[in-house]
Parts: structure tokens; sequence; C-alpha cells
């Protein structure tokens, strides 16, 4: 097995890349992420990142070695869903201390750990996860996971990514290295069909995949492994005998699903399954990838039949939306996949698009926004906190989809805000994900609560003042301020209690 070192470096070099191969040698070495500042919040570790990307692996026992504060900061970090097997929401960690560290007991409390787990719940295997404490110290997992799983008879993969090695996105990427070199091919189907395809980078966030699956089971195409997202341990070692891939979130696993197409000739193009028109997209691609690869031509004429019934669906469903948020102006502070995809989505109702933020986004997906939007001054890297504040309490957008670092930004300028990160509640990928995000925009901006916050408090009321006030149903209102005073108000106040 190679090197740490050398692992990363082959992450950093990443062909499949259009940014990354525009770069000379030196700079490709340094990768695309920024270096970690010390003390700072740096959005996550290599650790993170792994485990996001491998946790939704769902019948799989995942073993954080380190000490406790590892395991309690990564578990449970994303809204993924699971159809059946609980196991991966287990909370495993060896739970060093540090008189384990001093005695150097670190290797054989992981393995007697392995033991226990393999004993109490008998999983399809165990992922091992090495940490900051674990690497510095020297710790071997890769024998002991190599010698666990000779004794105890089933696959026990170490997960060499350590938080200091780097950023959140590289330990994406060092999770879809470590299937590769342990998981992915290790396990032949017998029922490999002309149908199969894999589904990369998708999380099944809120079980939103569970909206496009009955898509593609109509169409009589058969997920073979969707990774990581409700995933099942058989069907990812199972995935290399998928006929096509698609790449929902390039940004996390590129290196996947290019390593995939060069072992074992599996052509694969990034989509999304966000909007109608984009979700449409996806299914023609898929199917021409299919077909291109084996399949009966006629899966072409089953899919446009499909996509002509779903479209006409939801676009009758969401013709009740239209005259309520045409030209309502949305700020999306997001990144990666979502960052244009979810701009198209929007912008076929009608929703104005302010801005989008394209600080996670790859080249291929600022592109992309550029042919969407044909203005670049809507994209912007980050945008500091005060700059969206003064920007939210001016009133210059309806409402913020964001995640929730900056939803107290939103509410602070009393400025309705939407959660389309990881930590969301509903689902909005495909057709019907496409009518509840709409659904949601429109709940979230009529809210009646934001009329109520935006009117002076009863002391700032003065006698025969108007004060316009921005409104949730289009143009300012104008509010009458011949309200009684706050003295009034009191005396009022005082007169129901004593009733």
């Amino acid at each position: 097995m190679p090197s740490l070192t050398a692992k990363i470096q082959d992450v950093f070099n990443e062909p499949a890349c259009e940014k990354n191969r525009s770069k000379d040698a030196k700079a490709r070495k340094s990768g695309c992420s920024k270096p970690l500042t010390p003390g700072a919040a740096a959005g996550g570790c290599a650790f993170d990142g792994a485990k996001i990307v491998l946790q939704p692996i769902t019948d799989v026992a995942h073993l954080i070695h380190a000490p406790l504060a590892c395991e309690g900061n990564s578990w449970d970090n994303r809204g993924t869903a699971s159809s059946g097997p609980m196991l991966w929401r287990t909370s495993f960690t060896t739970d060093l201390t540090e008189l384990d560290v001093v005695m150097g007991k670190g290797e054989r409390k992981l393995f007697k750990a392995i033991r226990e787990i393999n004993e109490a719940y008998a999983p399809p295997a165990i992922f091992v996860y090495s940490t900051c404490v674990t690497a510095l110290i020297g710790d071997d997992i890769e024998a002991v996971c190599k010698r666990a799983a000779e004794k105890f008879g089933l696959p026990v993969v170490p997960v060499n990514s350590p938080g200091f090695v780097g950023s959140k996105n590289l330990g994406n990427k060092l999770a879809g290295e470590t299937l590769l070199d342990h998981v992915i091919g290790t396990v032949e189907p017998d029922d490999v069909g002309s149908y199969d395809i894999n589904i990369l980078g998708e999380f099944n966030l809120s079980g939103e995949f569970w909206l496009v699956k009955p898509l593609l089971d109509r169409l009589g195409i058969r997920v073979r492994a969707c990774i990581p997202g409700d995933a099942r341990y058989r069907d990812v070692a199972c995935a290399h005998r998928a006929k096509a891939s698609m790449l929902v979130c390039s940004t996390a696993l590129i290196n996947l699903a290019r390593e995939m197409k060069e072992r074992w000739d599996i052509p694969f193009f990034e989509g999304s399954f966000y909007g109608i028109t984009d979700t449409s997209e996806a299914l023609r691609q898929i199917a021409k990838l299919l077909v291109a690869k084996g399949a009966n031509p006629e899966i072409l004429t089953r899919t446009e039949a499909l996509i002509e019934e779903e479209e006409a669906i939801a676009w009758k469903k969401l013709a009740a939306y239209r005259p309520r948020l045409q030209g309502k102006r949305v700020l999306l502070n997001t990144g990666g996949v979502k960052s244009w995809s979810v701009v198209h989505a929007l912008m076929e109702i009608g929703i104005e698009i302010v801005g989008t933020s394209v600080k996670k986004s790859t080249v291929e997906d600022k592109e992309r926004i550029k042919q969407i939007l044909k203005d670049e001054n809507h994209m912007f890297e980050s945008m500091a906190p005060r700059e969206l504040y003064t920007m939210l309490a001016d009133h210059q957008v309806d409402i913020m989809l964001s995640g929730g670092r900056t939803q107290f930004v939103a509410l602070k300028a009393k400025t309705p805000w939407l959660d389309i990160n990881q930590e969301r509640h509903h689902p909005y990928a495909g057709y019907d994900g496409m009518v509840e995000l709409v659904r949601q925009i429109d709940l979230a901006i009529h809210n009646p609560i934001w009329r109520q916050v935006r009117e002076p408090a009863p002391w700032e009321y003065q006698p025969g003042v108007e004060e316009e006030l921005p409104s949730t149903q289009g143009g300012p209102e104008t509010v009458h301020a011949k309200k009684e005073s706050a003295p009034q108000l009191l005396a009022s106040a005082s007169a129901e209690e004593s009733l």
C-alpha cells in the first residue's frame, strides 16, 4: 500500500479536474485546499470529510480509533437517511486516554474493540478511522485491520485520513480512495444486468434520493450502488459491475468516478437531480450511456415518455406558486453542485437570482453558472457576515437559501431564510422535490411573522407619522402610526389584568 503522503499527492494530481490540469507541476502539488489556520473554524478536517462520505454505508460498523471527542464531533453530522439497517448510527470508539497513549496500548485496544463489535453485532464489515492522535503516536491501523480481518473472517477496512493532513474535502477524496483500495471490486455479483448504474456523490439527505429511485425503477434501471447514500456494503463491493455512473457531487468524489472508469471502463457524467429540467436531462444522460454500453435503444423512447409525463404533472403543481413567487429575489449562499443546479431550478419558475456562492464549486460548476445567469457579477466566492447582513437588512433580497451557519444573520436582518444544506428536513430532489422546494420558499416568504417583526415596537410609534415598511407581498406598505401610544398600551394591559 502507498504511504499516506503519496496517496495525498495522487489525490491532488487529479486528471479529471480541469482546474487542476491547468496548473503547473509545482502548484498542482499544493492542492486546491487553503491551509488550515490553527484555532480557526476551518469548516471540518480530513477525518470529518472521510466520515461524511463513508458513514451513510448503513450496515457497516464505523469505529473511530481516537479519544472520545473525535467521535462526538463527527457522529450524526448530516441528515442522511436509511431504508433499513441502523448500525451506522451507533457510535463506536476506542476512547483512548492519556494512559493508553503513554503506555502504547492503542493498537491492542483497537484490536479488542474490533473483536467486541464482531461478537456483538456481526456486521458485514468494520471501517476503522485513524485520527490526529493515533496517527501522531504511530499506531499502524492497517496492520491491525489486516490481522483482525484474518482472525475474524470479515472485511476490516482502514480509513487513513487523520484530521491534520488537510481539509474536509481532502477527506472526502481519501474516503473514495479507501473504497477503491479495499471495497469496490472485492465481491462478484451473480446478477449483472445491462441496466445497472452507480450514483456517486449522492448522500440521500432527508431521504431525497427516494424521490428519484422510483423514476429509475419505472425505466427498468437498477441502482447497483448509491455511494454513499443509503448504501449497503455488498452493493458498494459490487459497484465495479455497473454499466454507467452518474456523478452528483464532483467536488467530493470525482477521483472515484474517474478511477472506476479507468479500472473497469464505467463511463460517467456529472448531473443533478435538482430542478425539473436538470432531472430530465440526468435521466436522458443515464439512458444514453446505457445504450452506448449495449442496452436496448428502446429505453430512450421510454425515458422521453416518462419525462413528458412527470414534467406535465410537476408544472401543473407549480402553476399555483408562480404568481406568488414571480420576481421574488433569492440569494443562494451555498456551494458545490447546488451553486448551479438550484439556481437553474428556481429560475424555471420566474424567481430572480441576486447572487450565488461559488466557494465550494468546481471550474465546471462556475461555467454552468455563467451560462445560466449570463452575468458573472452574480457569483461571489465568499461574503463577510457584515456585508451579508447589510445586503439583507437593506431588503435587496426576499429570501436567503443557505446552510445553518448563516441563518442567524438572516434572522437578525428580519429576512426569510430556508435551509438548503445537509441539515435540511425536506427532500428537494427530483420532480416532487422541486415542488417541495418551491412550496417551502413560498411558506417562508409569505409567513406573517416577517410582517410582524418588521413593525416598530410600541414605544417607537409617533402619532400622525406614516412609515413605509417592506412588504412580503411585493411593494412597500404604508403603516399608519396613529395607534395607541406606549402608556395607552400599558393602561390597556393593566385594565385587562384587573378583569
